[in-house]
């Protein structure tokens, strides 16, 4: 696991307060497919909650949308009055095969109007596949790393690594993802917030820390 902390993060107001955690993402976020309560934010909500922190966590995910959906979405999901954000996107970019370029120009421009704001952020990375080609490839997957570094973000370099740590374990994908063979069934998001929940868990102490509560 792989991932930066910020020197310091802080919330406005001196008493403790419940964090407000805005998930900034498409269909992976939105809970695509799955019942109420089985999908990502909900999940990692009471995985948080159970870890002990006082956090609520937004659901800004939109099915379907790309890193410039995201981007174009900023004034809206900020009008919801974040502490902090989450962005996990870039697999649609993936599936449109849009060029890594536009894909980072995106990110760097959500991550910039964060620290604008002065929101501490959590940047998770997407795999992207070889068929693109290696150059492709590269620059995507680059793109999450440097653009954390540059804005001291948390990292987090793979959403999916816990479902393919499982399938490469011997399970078939079939137990783990929806009929489409995109989207996580809620087993298969419950291992990925096993995975995701530790990281974000840190980023919330160092929030919390930040406002002596």
């Amino acid at each position: 696991m792989v991932f930066t902390l910020a020197a310091l993060f802080s919330v406005a107001g001196a008493e403790a307060q419940t964090i407000r955690l805005a998930a900034l993402g498409d269909s992976l976020t939105q809970g695509y497919g799955l019942a109420q309560g089985e999908g990502l934010v909900p999940q990692l909500q009471e995985w948080l909650r159970a870890a002990g922190h006082d956090v609520e966590v937004l659901n800004a995910g939109v099915s379907g949308d790309t890193t410039a959906g995201g981007l174009s979405r900023m004034d809206w999901t900020l009008a919801d009055n974040p502490d902090a954000m989450m962005v996990i996107l870039g697999g649609n970019d993936l599936l449109r095969g849009i060029d890594p370029a536009t894909s980072r120009a995106n990110l760097d421009g959500i991550l910039a109007r964060l620290q604008a704001e002065g929101l501490p952020a959590l940047l998770v990375g997407m795999p992207a596949p070889g068929n693109y080609g290696p150059e492709f490839q590269a620059a995507f997957e680059a793109m999450y790393p440097e653009l954390a570094a540059e804005y001291s973000a948390v990292f987090y370099p793979n959403l999916l690594q816990p479902i393919s740590d499982k399938h490469d374990e011997g399970m078939r994908y079939t137990e783990l993802m929806q009929g489409d063979h995109i989207h996580p069934n809620a087993f298969g998001v419950s291992l990925i917030v096993e995975g995701l929940g530790p990281v974000v868990s840190q980023f919330l102490e160092a929030m919390e820390e930040g406002t002596g509560s």
